[in-house]
């Protein structure tokens, strides 16, 4: 009785993959139709308003944060099942070292997330071993520099401030990716992060097994237990964000942040970094700071820390690695920033 219970209930198992691929599709295409018609149309929320856009705002980044947590882990889980942990850190190691960061500044590039998006990427390089440099470096670059952003600056200021933007991020990516890579930072991880990097990833199965199933089968189970352990801190985070993204007000930017002011750089990087928004969403607002007669350098530093070093994103990473770190991170990317901001505005650019 219990074996034909068992075989009448028995699913099996690969069109249940792709019965979850699909699901996982629909629900990444519905998030943003949904979330407007539930924050404007089932709570009555008035469209433009602080607290329409907030309740909005929350309402797609969770879904979408947690999908991409769920479908990125998943497969590099999966895919880091067929490389032994000790093979990536020995290309990784030494003269791999500089390659590994470039590599992964650039990869940031084809890889259009938010600061927070990008987090789960970054989680799963941690765990399979990869240099925190170099995790570091693409944590700078995809948010900093993605297609969508060149694409928009491209259309919108032409080849030139879109050139600039590009070289000016992958130079803090790469830069900032060797100088913490050089400092003894795994230390300051989480020791939930480093029991994972310390048992391979994580995978329950032996280098000489070749049971695709179960690979699959032990990926999601990985997957599930760091979802289980991180999403309060996504919607924490989320939450800051959608609550800066419909309150904060924009204006005094412009008030500060003129040619006058020798310290316009230093004052909008700071006021940018509690804002929360991707390089698509803040690059209308840098149109308004430019046509307002801001200097490139300022706006540019402006829309760098926005993207680069957001509030929301330090409050989920703060799962994975410990404040020192966080400090540690947050001033290299900050000073690249400056620089980045001082040295166009010194140029007339």
């Amino acid at each position: 009785m219990d074996t034909l219970t068992l075989q009448r209930h028995h699913i099996p198992f690969w069109p249940t993959v792709a019965l979850a691929a699909m699901a996982w599709l629909a629900a990444w295409f519905a998030a943003w139709p949904v979330s407007q018609w539930a924050a404007f149309d089932v709570l009555g929320l008035e469209q433009g308003s602080s607290l329409g856009e907030a309740v909005a705002f929350f309402l797609y980044d969770v879904p979408k944060v947690l999908l991409l947590l769920l479908g990125i882990v998943t497969i590099v889980s999966f895919l880091r099942s067929f490389v032994p942990p000790e093979r990536v850190r020995a290309v990784l190691a030494g003269r791999g070292v500089v390659a590994g960061t470039v590599g992964a500044a650039l990869f940031g590039i084809v890889t259009p997330f938010c600061s927070c998006s990008a987090v789960p990427l970054f989680i799963g390089f941690l765990q399979v071993g990869i240099p925190v440099g170099v995790t570091l470096a693409f944590l700078i670059s995809s948010p900093l520099v993605n297609e969508v952003a060149l694409v928009l600056l491209w259309g919108m200021f032409g080849p030139q401030v879109a050139i600039i933007y590009m070289v000016a991020g992958l130079s803090i990516a790469i830069v900032g990716g060797l100088l913490l890579g050089r400092l003894p930072l795994e230390r300051f991880l989480e020791p939930w992060v480093l029991e994972v990097r310390g048992a391979g990833g994580g995978s329950h199965l032996t280098e000489t097994s070749t049971d695709t199933e179960q690979r699959l089968r032990d990926a999601w189970g990985s997957t599930r237990e760091l979802v289980r352990k991180i999403w309060p801190w996504i919607v924490v985070g989320i939450g800051v964000g959608a609550f800066i993204h419909g309150y904060v007000p924009t204006d005094v930017i412009v008030d500060i942040g003129g040619a006058d002011n020798p310290l316009a750089v230093p004052i909008v990087t700071l006021l940018a970094v509690p804002l929360y928004a991707g390089a698509a969403g803040v690059i209308p607002i840098v149109e308004a700071l430019l046509d307002k007669g801001l200097p490139l350098g300022t706006v540019l530093a402006f829309m760098m820390a926005t993207v680069a070093i957001s509030l929301p994103e330090f409050v989920i990473l703060r799962r994975v690695a410990r404040p020192p770190l966080l400090a540690v991170f947050l001033g290299v990317v900050v000073s690249g920033i400056l620089a980045v901001g001082f040295l166009f505005n010194a140029l007339g650019i």
